[in-house]
């Protein structure tokens, strides 16, 4: 456990780094195939960075009716003149490169630099699941989780915003805020002064709400995912968790309103008019709902097909797997494909995007526990298969792209 939590740069930190470089590749390759005016880069595309680039020089709070004939294809996004789903945090990412240097869309460095903050999100969310599966399972865990992630077209997609919406932010502010929720919850059975020790770790938390729910409103379901958590790992501690998350809130807060530049009327009129939950009861008796999920599954990578089956049926049948390291991001994922099903009409839903992420760790955990068995060299043997050739499935499919 020492050489985990050590911070010294040796063979896992290499190896990972190296995976989290091809990663950056498959990125720049595919973002090197996008071109604007194309139907890769959408009205709503331009329209969007548009209006952040209105409100980094003053003009306008992005998706509030403060920004001048909006465009038709924005406003269907939103949900009306106030954007429902997003706050201008989900404006001001993209648009803050071209806004500092002044690009126009005619050139081709527009592309690049409006798709950098997603790649660099992305990034540190890999980065962030290697880190978290390591702690949990060990080195082969980490490589696992790691693997299917940087090899998931899915991930790609929308890191890129190939066809995608920009939802990386709200997707590493997600996996932060329930990961750092479970961390400070092991903190609180230490007999020292609860806040003013962890206030590190609620400001990591806080930031981490901010991002997930300005980026996208419905993950405000992320709070009470993350004080379940917090209570089932500190039960006898209820009362810190609970003030602990209302710090961070307090955080996430009063940085969501920064996003508003500190107007505080928009800020108010905006929540106003939040759609908190874009969710219908109605839609768990559509069969095609559920279709629709797993195929978005499937679209995380094609090995997914075998390893989720595989590690659920483990799961459900070897008592020695469901401990809290697994059974949290299980949880978790369920979680996010029940809301996906909720809400079958909202194209490229980041709740697939995020199950899809903790299904990366559920499988990792799985993995590891099968490799503490006597069929070790079996499972090592399977899995290093499957992840190759999803690894290589994933390279030719691109390889196309560009052909």
């Amino acid at each position: 456990m020492n050489g985990i939590s050590s911070g010294r740069i040796g063979a896992p930190q290499i190896i990972a780094g190296i995976l989290l470089f091809l990663f950056l590749g498959q990125c720049a390759w595919l973002v090197a195939h996008e071109r604007p005016g194309e139907f890769e880069v959408t009205d709503a595309d331009f329209d969007r960075i548009a209006e952040g680039i209105a409100q980094w020089r003053g003009h306008a709070i992005a998706g509030t009716p403060t920004v001048a004939n909006p465009s038709p294809e924005l406003l269907q996004i939103r949900g009306g003149r106030f954007d429902a789903h997003h706050s201008p945090l989900w404006y001001l990412i993209g648009s803050a490169p071209v806004a500092v240097l002044d690009i126009s869309p005619d050139h081709r460095l527009w592309i690049w630099l409006t798709r950098a903050p997603y790649v660099l999100l992305g990034a540190l969310l890999g980065a962030s699941l290697w880190y978290v599966a390591r702690r949990l399972y060990g080195n082969f865990g980490g490589y696992t989780a790691l693997a299917l992630y940087c090899f998931s077209p899915a991930v790609i997609r929308s890191t890129t915003l190939w066809f995608s919406n920009p939802d990386m932010g709200a997707a590493w502010g997600t996996f932060g805020a329930v990961f750092t929720a479970i961390a400070v919850a092991h903190t609180l059975y230490a007999p020292r002064e609860v806040i003013l020790w962890n206030w590190r770790r609620i400001l990591l938390l806080g930031i981490s709400l901010a991002l997930a729910i300005g980026s996208h409103f419905s993950l405000v379901i992320v709070l009470p995912l993350a004080l379940a958590f917090m209570v089932y790992v500190a039960p006898n501690r209820t009362a810190a968790a609970i003030a602990i998350l209302l710090a961070a809130c307090g955080v996430a807060l009063v940085l969501i309103f920064a996003a508003y530049f500190f107007h505080p009327r928009v800020f108010g009129e905006s929540f106003m008019n939040t759609s908190w939950l874009d969710a219908s009861i109605r839609a768990m008796g559509m069969p095609a709902a559920y279709l629709q999920v797993i195929r978005e599954g499937l679209a995380a990578g094609p090995v997914l097909v075998l390893l989720v089956p595989v590690a659920v049926v483990t799961y459900a049948a070897w008592p020695k797997t469901r401990y809290f390291g697994n059974t949290a991001p299980l949880v978790a994922a369920i979680l996010f494909a029940i809301l996906r099903v909720a809400a079958p009409h909202d194209p490229e839903s980041v709740f697939s995007l995020l199950m899809a992420v903790f299904l990366f760790v559920f499988v990792a955990g799985i993995a590891a526990d099968l490799l503490e068995t006597k069929a070790r060299e079996l499972t090592a043997a399977v899995l290093l298969g499957l992840l190759s050739a999803n690894t290589l499935w994933n390279l030719i499919v691109l390889a196309r792209i560009g052909g």
